[in-house]
């Protein structure tokens, strides 16, 4: 009897061990999933309208410096979706983690690496056009690789922010930092692949095709890769012995 008692013991703390029980991984895989592709979709529509009802009511003084406004139109609105983004997120996760604490790490993960990135791809796309000559294939090739790293290491900022929210409540976290690197890694790689394709769909619903699938395998991938990585967090030694 004792020794059952043990092995019942040991087995539910190996249970506890992980952030998301093993009896839930399942349901919070697909919920994760679909609110985070919700949490896209919700948050680029209010981040498109709030842009445009922003540079609509600019006034004719104000277009004096209309890139400067528009710049900051461009940061509010994609404040706005990184919040909204994040929140769709933090009401699953605050079962496991702060709501809260996630939602702020995201909404400034994701302004830091956005930031981030378009300053490397404009900086990049500045250093190709000075040349003022019309780039070889293979220059454009280069430059439009570069591009693609510079968005893909950008996530790292994006990871670092959210691994700050989750150090506190698991161990070994540490890969977390790369983890949404990954998934653009991924983006990166299907957006290529909608490219090659392209000549296949028809001319006059091509640019909205191509639009919605990169679109909607982008909400997919940073859904799936973050569940499937929460799903292998393991609660620290702290707060198992808490439980």
């Amino acid at each position: 009897m004792q020794i059952n008692s043990t092995t019942s013991t040991d087995s539910t703390r190996k249970a506890q061990q992980l952030l998301i029980p093993r009896k839930r991984q399942r349901n919070f895989f697909l919920l994760f999933t679909l609110i985070t592709v919700l949490g896209w979709v919700a948050g680029g529509f209010a981040s498109l309208g709030l842009e445009k009802a922003f540079v609509e009511t600019l006034t004719s003084g104000v277009l004096a410096k209309q890139e400067i406004w528009y710049s900051l139109a461009r940061y509010l609105s994609n404040g706005v979706f990184a919040a909204i983004f994040g929140a769709d997120q933090a009401l699953l996760l605050r079962q496991y983690v702060s709501g809260w604490l996630w939602m702020l790490a995201t909404t400034a993960g994701w302004l830091v690496c956005n930031s981030v990135s378009a300053a490397w791809i404009n900086y990049i796309s500045f250093i190709a056009s000075s040349s003022n000559t019309i780039l070889s294939a293979e220059e454009a090739l280069v430059f439009g690789i570069l591009s693609t790293l510079a968005y893909i290491i950008s996530g790292i900022w994006l990871g670092f922010f959210q691994w700050i929210v989750l150090r506190r409540y698991v161990t070994g976290a540490w890969w977390w930092n790369f983890l949404p690197s990954f998934a653009f890694t991924l983006i990166s790689i299907l957006v290529y692949l909608l490219s090659l394709v392209q000549d296949f769909i028809p001319e006059a619903i091509r640019s909205q095709i191509i639009y919605l699938s990169g679109q909607g395998f982008t909400a997919l991938i940073l859904g799936v890769i973050p569940a499937i990585g929460l799903c292998n967090l393991k609660i620290s030694s702290n707060r198992t012995t808490e439980v």
